[in-house]
């Protein structure tokens, strides 16, 4: 008879268990921080939890008419595999969306569909990056330094600052693409919220085209270009992308995108990829090992329902309307308190579903008599004092202490962003200089 399984000790030296890259590989940091405010909401205390890129459904529901058609392919049997590069309809689906949206053409061979955006963006990095390969990405920006490590890619972060909405300039990425792989931009930006203008994102297009053109025995430079939130963008802003603006760039163009943040549809894992079809066929193999195709039924459904502008526009005509006063209350509120004197900045509204804010108390000694050294102390400072949790440019690459985080309105209602202002005023008035 066997004896009791014994589980093996950390603590006891020897050859290690796991891989290298799994061993160096760090978690989430948005999951860590997650946790900590599940025990201080255990503790009975309120909070206003700012910190995840996702939606309540309690707030946000996805479109009844696409939830109606999920439960349609459900019942009709479409519960099988799905072709391995996604339901042929949703693909001619997604080629009309961007024909008609965009103006973007595209043929079903361009066109890979996925468990969500992530397998896109994993599966692009595999397909075009060797390891060692060079990958130029703006920090702050979301997990690139993570798919860096996960390829074994030299991964060269550009930081950004608010002079520049967070986003990276021609001149400022012009001196690293000689022998790059991949070139990494989201717009409109998570964490910031802020998107490219028209003229910014046609100069670093034309960086790449002129890269290019310079390599006739080299591999090529490719543009990685996520935007999985260019639905959600506000007031006199516009959404541009890399093809529209030269279509020369559709042969080094890998766009990201999902039907996740623009109809709250998170949990419904599916996204997708327009690109140059030698490469989507690398892609669709990848994608297709792991096994990471988004369900038939809401693939089934998310194509019917693509194919319905009105009934986009009118979902639209509220979600979007709830993501922006969010986002307008977070941001006036901020305003107030820097009218009032608080060391507080804030970056207007653009898009996505999140905020740009600075608290400049770096250096500030708390009512405890400790010294809030990193944005790590205030973060933690704001979470037990204020009841407010946010998220440090840190999760996103960067590496500057100066008091930049993220907010993000997908999981709160409107009251409880109006009512964390007066915590938040409680909180920062005791702070004294260190």
């Amino acid at each position: 008879m066997q004896g009791p399984t014994t589980m093996h000790d950390p603590s006891v030296a020897g050859p290690a268990r796991v891989s290298e890259m799994a061993g160096r590989l760090a978690g989430s940091e948005i999951l860590k921080i997650a946790g900590e405010i599940r025990a201080i909401v255990a503790e009975g205390h309120a909070v206003a939890n700012l910190t995840v890129g996702d939606f309540n459904p309690r707030e946000f529901r996805i479109p009844a008419t696409l939830e109606a058609r999920i439960e349609r392919a459900l019942r009709a049997g479409e519960t099988n595999y799905p072709p391995s590069d996604g339901v042929l309809a949703l693909r001619e689906s997604i080629t009309r969306l961007y024909r008609e949206w965009l103006g973007l053409e595209y043929e079903t061979d361009s066109i890979l569909v996925s468990g969500g955006a992530r397998p896109v963006i994993y599966s692009a990095y595999r397909a075009v990056v060797d390891p060692g390969d060079v990958v130029i990405y703006p920090v702050p920006s979301w997990n690139n330094n993570h798919y860096c490590h996960l390829v074994s890619a030299r991964g060269v972060p550009l930081p950004c600052g608010p002079e520049e909405a967070f986003l990276p300039t021609a001149d400022l990425i012009a001196p690293h693409l000689r022998g790059a792989r991949l070139l990494s931009l989201n717009s409109p930006l998570n964490p910031t919220g802020t998107a490219f203008d028209r003229d910014t994102l046609a100069e670093i297009c034309d960086l790449i085209l002129e890269e290019n053109a310079r390599r006739s025995d080299e591999r090529p430079l490719y543009l990685l270009y996520d935007q999985v939130y260019w639905m959600l963008t506000f007031g006199d802003v516009r959404h541009h992308d890399p093809v529209s603006l030269r279509p020369e760039m559709a042969e080094y163009t890998i766009y990201v995108d999902g039907i996740s943040k623009p109809f709250a549809a998170t949990g419904l894992r599916v996204g997708w990829t327009a690109g140059p079809p030698d490469i989507v066929r690398k892609m669709a193999a990848i994608v297709g090992h792991m096994g990471a195709w988004a369900p038939r039924p809401e693939q089934v459904a998310t194509a019917e329902f693509l194919s319905e502008r009105a009934e986009i526009d009118a979902y639209h005509a509220v979600m979007k309307d709830e993501v922006k006063s969010r986002l307008e209350i977070l941001f006036e509120g901020m305003e107030q308190l820097r009218a009032e004197g608080f060391p507080v900045e804030v970056i207007p509204p653009m898009g996505a579903i999140y905020l740009s804010v600075r608290f400049d108390v770096n250096g500030a000694q708390d009512p405890n008599g400790e010294v809030l050294e990193t944005n790590e102390d205030i973060r933690r400072y704001l979470l037990r004092r204020a009841g407010v949790a946010v998220v440090p440019f840190q999760a996103f690459g960067s590496t500057e202490e100066d008091g930049w985080f993220r907010m993000s309105v997908g999981a709160v209602s409107k009251s409880e962003c109006a009512a964390l202002f007066a915590r938040l005023r409680s909180a920062l008035e005791p702070l004294s200089a260190g």
